[in-house]
């Protein structure tokens, strides 16, 4: 069930993610550090509780957990429409991209 943002629109399948982005909306800060008083929106330890089966690597996200164990099974799931290639990764896709549409964004 998706989670559709009433100020703005955006949608979001995670409830948690939908719940951070309000925060942007009502500039809520809910998290103070003990050390200084500071308010911040989100909250992190930097624990890294995400482990990878495979290697024993260790990450602070499942997505990122997810995008590394693509290495180890070697799955491309992002196809290039234009040519056929495929990527592990989303973003690479969308770099490859620019070769057919010439965009280069940072000249």
């Amino acid at each position: 069930m998706p989670y559709n943002c009433s100020q703005c629109g955006k949608c979001f399948i995670k409830h948690g993610n939908f719940v951070i982005h309000q925060r942007t909306h009502t500039r809520l800060k809910p998290y103070e550090c003990p050390e200084c008083g500071k308010r911040f929106a989100r909250i992190h330890t930097g624990e890294k509780c995400f482990e990878c089966p495979d290697c024993g690597k260790r990450f602070n996200q499942n997505s990122t957990l997810v995008n590394h164990q693509r290495t180890h099974t070697g799955e491309k799931p992002f196809q290039c429409p234009d040519c056929g290639k495929c990527f592990n990764q989303n973003s690479h896709l969308v770099i490859h991209k620019r070769i057919h549409t010439g965009e280069k964004p940072f000249e």
